[in-house]
């Protein structure tokens, strides 16, 4: 056992952590990382890069199968699922490979690490880490089932559904959110007659009702069965597969299918830090407590990335350990989430949001007026047969400032950025419909929802359809 001695260490080496130990190099400091492994971190190994690599193949199979409406006809299209597995880890083993190369440039201490006290770290029962600063950035893991039976009878978690050697014949996806929706789809495509259970009413609860509403329509179209205002109850394995019992409205249901998808969230990986130690308050559910400086109850040790929660989001885990690496070499930055907790979801049709969302402007009871478009009206999106969902823009009926805006449809992760960068700079809808919009494009769908708004405003307080 030996003592070293840091500016700062970093324990996580994921895209957060990563982040946060280059921009403090940069600024002079001497950086250390930690990491349990496997190096890479969970969006390049288990988590964004492998399953958009999977979509992209459960998207070009659904092209084929919808080209008779744009009167191409061919056979049904023979899925290579060894190949498609194979492509996917050849892919992230080199994004995993150009990561480490980097990780390795630091001092790189692997293992489990636990703190002994609110200055030491110890890596192992091996090396001891002092530092001026420490930032947490060991993400999150996905939260133990709790459903009777589930253990089991047996289960794939998003881990064990990335590495699948074969589509299930059928398949039931526990849960409504990001990771249930993209994957389970997926699996649809690639042929697994998939059920969803949901306790909400629409997939992606925490989001506006238009959005999930318009995504659980859509899934349903696709032949892909949606219960939702599920109460699960139970699981039992029977010679013919697995059964999930359940409620509707107090009414006992089941499901068979030969695999359980269970997909019911993640929680902080904060087991085995020794946080009371360090001083660090936390709570296994909701994470590390951080303040808008991402310091923890220990000022000298911060935390970032999904160990904190509410944003699981790669670019989030970015700017907060960027900005993290920063405050430990002596700036007084704050976060500010208002654009940076933009999200989008790769479904088909995709989703898109960015600032406030109509639920949450009427929470805090803030005055807002609302314009809205359907693809199905646009005539790009008609001309090459892209139909599904619609946009929608918030603003101030005071002065036109957007608030907020949401896209459900084709190509929903890059249009949105069109709205990031107005927003980011204040942009009023007056202002943005003076933007040049090219014709005949997607992205000019989003002169409608403002152009709306104007005309509303135009007709005077006294007329204006505000929300509060």
């Amino acid at each position: 056992m030996r003592t070293q001695h840091f500016d700062l260490v970093v324990v996580g080496a994921g895209s957060g952590g990563y982040a946060a130990a280059r921009t403090a190099r940069d600024l002079g400091a001497r950086v250390a990382l930690v990491d349990h492994g496997p190096l890479g971190g969970l969006c390049i190994l288990r988590g964004c890069m492998p399953s958009k690599t999977l979509l992209a193949s459960g998207d070009a199979v659904q092209a084929i199968r919808e080209s008779p409406k744009l009167g191409v006809r061919a056979s049904p299209p023979a899925i290579d699922f060894s190949y498609i597995i194979a492509r996917k880890r050849e892919i992230i083993r080199g994004f995993a490979d150009y990561r480490i190369e980097g990780i390795r440039s630091f001092p790189l201490f692997e293992g489990p690490a636990h703190f002994l006290s609110p200055g030491q770290l110890q890596v192992g029962d091996g090396d001891v880490l002092e530092a001026a600063n420490f930032i947490i950035a060991t993400g999150s893991i996905v939260a133990p089932p709790t459903l009777a039976g589930l253990a089991e009878a047996g289960y794939i978690d998003s881990d064990a559904a990335l590495e699948l050697e074969r589509p299930p014949k059928s398949l039931i996806v526990l849960g409504g959110g990001y990771v249930a929706t993209e994957l389970g789809q997926f699996f649809a495509r690639m042929g697994a007659a998939t059920t969803m259970l949901m306790r909400a009413s629409h997939v992606f609860s925490g989001e506006d009702d238009d959005v999930g509403d318009a995504v659980t329509f859509y899934f349903r179209e696709e032949g892909i069965r949606m219960e939702t205002g599920a109460q699960l109850s139970r699981v039992e394995r029977r010679a013919g597969g697995k059964v999930v019992h359940y409620l509707v409205d107090g009414v006992p249901k089941s499901v068979e299918a030969e695999e359980i998808f269970y997909a019911l969230g993640r929680v902080p990986n904060v087991a085995g830090l020794d946080l009371e130690k360090a001083g660090v308050a936390y709570h296994a559910i909701t994470g590390i407590e951080i303040g808008p400086d991402l310091r923890t109850t220990n000022p000298a040790i911060f935390a970032i990335g999904d160990v904190t929660g509410p944003y699981e989001l790669v670019h989030v885990a970015i700017y907060q350990g960027e900005m993290a690496a920063r405050n430990a070499v002596g700036a007084r930055e704050r976060a500010d989430y208002w654009l940076i907790k933009t999200r989008c979801v790769f479904t088909d049709p995709q989703i898109g949001i960015v600032g406030e969302t109509e639920k949450e402007l009427q929470r805090s009871n803030t005055a807002y007026l609302r314009g809205s478009y359907l693809f199905s009206d646009h005539g790009k999106a008609v001309s090459i047969g892209r139909t599904k969902g619609f946009v929608k823009m918030m603003a101030s009926p005071d002065d036109g400032r957007i608030l907020g805006a949401a896209i459900v449809g084709p190509e929903a992760s890059d249009l949105i950025h069109e709205l990031i960068v107005a927003m980011s700079f204040g942009a009023t809808v007056d202002q943005f419909v003076k933007i040049p919009h090219l014709h005949p494009t997607l992205a000019e769908i989003w002169t409608y929802p403002a152009d709306d708004i104007i005309a509303q405003r135009s007709l005077g307080s006294s007329a204006v359809a505000v929300v509060v």
